[in-house]
């Protein structure tokens, strides 16, 4: 979860020909599947391509990671580019410790992930639903951990055992020097 505070700020209204004084609002936001699924269904398309989202796009995603109550819609049109910058990163941060070594770690599918999809990957790795509301790189970093602990360990060829027992070997003379 991250908090953000949008400033205060006064600007002219046109229509109404006055100045207008908004207040300062937190926010606490959450990027998790639950406000996936809820932008998907808006929108109709996957959140996770590698296609641009427009301002608009953008900010009503951050309207579905709002757990906050009682927003109003004004909150959102003051948001500044800092606090559009914060919340980026937030979404681009990885939340675990966990490290995949994609050199190893083979796609088997280009499918584009959507909120349905992620929800049937739990359900296959027995994921319970409690984890649809944690940040969604851990989850999905959890899901690819389940699917690589699941698969059937890699056979290595001839070569890649001489050479992984050649590199083990030279190790241990290094460490211990010795020449044999």
């Amino acid at each position: 979860m991250i908090t953000i505070t949008i400033p205060e700020r006064e600007y002219w209204d046109e229509s109404k020909e006055e100045f207008v004084y908004s207040r300062k609002q937190t926010l606490q936001l959450e990027h998790s599947l639950v406000s996936l699924s809820k932008w998907e269904s808006k929108y109709g398309k996957p959140f996770l391509s590698k296609e641009d989202k427009t301002y608009e796009e953008t900010v009503d995603y951050i309207k579905c990671m709002t757990i906050t109550q009682n927003v109003s819609e004004e909150v959102y049109a003051n948001l500044t580019s800092e606090n559009i910058a914060e919340i980026k990163a937030y979404i681009e941060s990885p939340m675990t410790a966990t490290l995949i070594n994609d050199s190893n770690v083979r796609s088997s599918s280009r499918e584009q992930p959507t909120a349905e999809l992620i929800y049937y990957w739990m359900i296959a790795s027995n994921i319970p639903f409690e984890c649809q509301k944690w940040h969604l790189n851990r989850l999905l970093t959890l899901i690819r951990v389940c699917s690589i602990k699941n698969q059937p360990p890699k056979k290595r060829s001839r070569r890649e055992i001489m050479s992984r027992n050649a590199a083990l070997n030279a190790a241990r003379r290094k460490k211990y020097n010795t020449k044999g």
